[in-house]
């Protein structure tokens, strides 16, 4: 719905920001077709042969005159998901994203992760997130939050608030911890979305999506074009797909929500780990922070002479 890093010295799979904080570039052929038409316009004008056709509209102005508003069927599905979400106490759910990133030859290429997620209101979290690239591990129980590099056997570690919404934020403004499917885990989702809501409306229904019938809604929050699939008997939603506005590749984002599990019973340790223990230490920074506690280089002693030779 809004649209990643392990960020203690990398990066873990998407804060809060749009859904799916963190999908792009369409239509490129279509705009490619219509560059050479008006290029071999420019170079080729017909003589006139008779009297001048009335000018026809720009289909910029068509496509930019097509204003949905705010439909109040797919409002309404929109708030049936977010409420279904929050009266949840507890929740599992598998979230696998993939992401456009622009290639060397112009087209872009695809990445994919994937993040077993758990979570217990009003303070418990973990998120365990495998892909494309190293895999890393997310620890948050109501009184710190950890972040866990397995293969390099590294952990950060913070101080925490006293809520999911306010860890998921502290963790993004502290060490740029972003997870794509935040909005489905903070405690009011549709919050998040109506801040910022321009256009809602209802596309229709697929059988496809999640092997279940969902009802489709798009919708632009902030500056976000998403597209959601939620289930037409539960609520839940199955898919989203964002891209950002703003952006001039129109890059995509796919987030795939799957084996959903509401307010079944949680491992009262499902939320520390063990393995962490015997952890190198290092600082729960930003990549691009400076003399941060933890990554500060040892002092350089003063230097030895070199060995004497007989």
């Amino acid at each position: 719905m809004r649209a990643a890093s392990l960020t203690a010295a990398r990066r873990v799979s998407g804060p809060r920001g749009a859904a799916l904080k963190r999908g792009r570039c369409i239509g490129s052929a279509a705009l490619l077709v219509a560059a050479l038409t008006l290029a071999a316009g420019s170079h080729a004008q017909p003589a006139s042969t008779g009297a001048a056709k009335p000018a026809k509209a720009p289909a910029k102005a068509a496509r930019n005159a097509f204003q949905p508003g705010l439909e109040a069927r797919a409002i309404d599905l929109l708030k049936a998901a977010s409420a279904r979400l929050a009266a949840a106490k507890a929740m599992s759910f598998t979230a696998t994203v993939s992401y456009e990133s622009p290639s060397r030859l112009g087209p872009p290429l695809v990445y994919a992760t994937q993040s077993q997620v758990t979570l217990q209101r009003p303070d418990k979290l973990k998120v365990i997130t495998s892909g494309d690239g190293p895999p890393s591990e997310f620890y948050y129980d109501g009184k710190a939050m950890m972040a866990f590099a397995p293969l390099e056997n590294l952990v950060a570690i913070a101080p925490a608030p006293p809520t999911i919404d306010a860890a998921l934020q502290a963790a993004y403004d502290g060490a740029a911890i972003y997870f794509p499917f935040t909005d489905v885990m903070v405690a009011d989702p549709y919050k998040d979305i109506a801040s910022g809501l321009k256009h809602a409306f209802y596309v229709g229904q697929s059988r496809i999506v999640g092997n279940t019938t969902t009802d489709i809604v798009a919708y632009v929050t902030g500056d976000v074009f998403v597209q959601i699939w939620i289930g037409a008997d539960d609520k839940l939603p199955r898919r989203v797909y964002a891209i950002y506005l703003n952006d001039r590749a129109r890059l995509r984002h796919v987030l795939e929500l799957s084996n959903w599990e509401l307010d079944g019973a949680v491992a009262p340790d499902a939320f520390t780990s063990a393995t962490t223990a015997t952890a190198a230490r290092m600082a729960f920074a930003r990549p691009d922070a400076v003399n941060a506690p933890g990554m500060k280089s040892p002092k350089a002693g003063p230097a030895k002479p070199p060995p004497k030779t007989p």
